[in-house]
């Protein structure tokens, strides 16, 4: 479950990716204002990370898909992970970092395709009561396997898909949504309006 908060961030995250994506190897297209196609999210187990998968275009470029972690204090070694920094209304300073680079995005993304949760259920908090939020975006894991431990990052290599290496597992974050990425693996699809039918979005085998 995702408690989300009715609340304003500084800069925005699309604010934040207009500035970041035009520098990542596997962004395709202009320069210019990010704007938001769709989102998921998925649990930290232990409550105390956000990870959300944004779904973006810029002008008439391709959809990119940009998993993004939410932090009240910065990863360590992760500063070439780091998207910026935000200040959020009611939980403060934020660091916002490329999902890709951090070991709970691994374990999050992991447990979606392997153990096949889809996304976490998204609420609202409001007067004390929470609201369930519709999400505007639906993920499916394939399942049917063990969920390893997925432990340390290894490595991580920038591409499309980027490639995320880690102790027990070996990912791969397709980053054009252009249906021509197909590594081999379990793999978790998506869809969202105007896509109807469902587009690999990530793909995982065990090491």
């Amino acid at each position: 479950m995702a408690l989300l908060h009715r609340a304003t961030l500084h800069p925005t995250k699309l604010e934040l990716l207009a500035g970041w994506l035009p520098g990542r190897p596997w962004y395709e297209g202009p320069a210019g204002d990010v704007v938001r196609v769709a989102s998921c999210r998925f649990d930290d187990p232990a409550g105390e990370v956000g990870i959300e998968t944004l779904l973006v275009r810029v002008g008439d470029g391709p959809v990119h898909q940009v998993p993004l972690t939410y932090r009240s204090a910065p990863l360590d070694g992760g500063d070439d992970r780091l998207v910026g920094t935000a200040e959020h209304s009611t939980l403060g300073r934020r660091w916002v970092y490329d999902g890709c680079g951090d070991p709970v995005y691994a374990a999050a993304l992991a447990n979606a395709i392997l153990g096949g949760p889809g996304q976490a259920e998204e609420y609202f908090e409001v007067d004390g009561q929470r609201r369930f939020r519709e999400p505007d975006m639906a993920v499916t894991g394939s399942g049917g396997g063990d969920v390893p431990e997925v432990g340390a990052l290894r490595r991580v290599v920038d591409g499309d898909p980027t490639i995320i290496v880690t102790d027990a597992v070996e990912l791969a974050v397709v980053r054009r949504l252009d249906g021509t990425a197909a590594p081999a693996g379990a793999r978790l699809t998506g869809t969202w309006g105007g896509q109807p039918t469902p587009v690999p979005l990530a793909y995982a085998a065990p090491r």
